[in-house]
């Protein structure tokens, strides 16, 4: 399973101003880019439903020449998903009541379909007037084509191309353009990785497509081919060593929703952040485990 929510925040996150100047330019003329906080976690209880849910990424930002502040509140949604925008106006009302700040929601719908434009409004009308009128900005990835991109020297554009609207035939070449993009920004390599992860992880070919990467991969020139070169190495070595967290967390995460059932969120994302080896310890110490606060034992003496 891809854990969408984590690749998103991690990318947005690290790259939070580029995706903003990608997407919402006209922000940046009113904001103070020196100043950037990622609040923490916020776990928002549906009170209709009972269903716990993470924001996916929250920034406080300030007003230029201003003391002001405003939240930016970004939502990556996976699939499709009945009344989202319902969702995103509880969202909104939730964190209005918390802080007492502006808001300014971002929906990134992420799924692959349908194709229908999403709603980026929710209304409440009544024949004699309009009671409430809540808009959101929507970036439906599916209904962007990636050749828009391609002239866009950002990092945020070399990894999303990887979602948007590609002909089955043009995979190969997506997934080079997306690397080449990659290479041209010269990245640190922590940075690299993560980009080259989150298109690979996209981007998965198949043996023929593989083929025709690497074919057209031999038409570039040679100093654009060693570096996509390196970049695909690398994250073919760090597939591997991934992979193996990613399991040894969801073995652990199985054991211990068998031992209690569910996990509290808070719980479950303090394992998802642990090493391998970490992940390899609890697992042994909840086989002993006789109540959830043996857990909560465990992972104050060992985190």
């Amino acid at each position: 399973m891809i854990d969408h929510d984590r690749l998103f925040k991690e990318l947005l996150s690290t790259f939070f101003w580029e995706f903003i100047e990608l997407f919402l330019p006209e922000v940046l003329k009113y904001v103070e880019q020196d100043y950037l906080t990622f609040l923490p976690e916020q776990v928002l209880t549906d009170v209709t439903s009972g269903e716990k849910r993470k924001i996916d990424l929250l920034a406080q930002v300030r007003f230029q020449e201003t003391e002001a502040f405003f939240l930016i509140h970004v939502e990556n949604q996976a699939y499709v998903q009945a009344e989202f925008n319902r969702r995103m106006l509880n969202y909104f009302g939730r964190l209005h009541q918390k802080y007492a700040l502006p808001i300014y929601p971002i929906a990134i719908f992420s799924f692959d379909e349908p194709h229908r434009p999403e709603p980026d409004t929710y209304e409440v009308s009544f024949p004699d007037r309009k009671i409430l009128e809540f808009n959101f900005v929507t970036i439906q990835l599916n209904r962007l084509s990636w050749r828009t991109f391609l002239q866009q020297p950002n990092p945020v554009a070399a990894a999303l191309m990887a979602k948007m609207q590609i002909a089955t035939a043009d995979r190969p070449r997506v997934k080079l353009e997306c690397l080449r993009m990659l290479a041209t920004l010269q990245l640190d390599p922590a940075r690299t990785q993560m980009i080259s992860g989150f298109v690979d992880t996209y981007l998965r070919l198949n043996e023929e497509e593989a083929r025709v990467f690497e074919q057209d991969l031999e038409t570039l020139g040679l100093i654009e081919e060693e570096r996509v070169m390196e970049i695909v190495t690398s994250w073919m070595e760090k597939g591997i060593e991934q992979g193996a967290k990613r399991e040894a967390i969801a073995l652990v995460l199985r054991l211990l929703r068998k031992h209690f059932g569910d996990i509290p969120l808070e719980l479950e994302a303090k394992v998802e952040k642990f090493s391998t080896e970490q992940a390899e310890k609890l697992f042994d110490a909840a086989l002993d485990f006789q109540s959830q606060d043996d857990l909560l034992k465990w992972l104050a003496e060992n985190h």
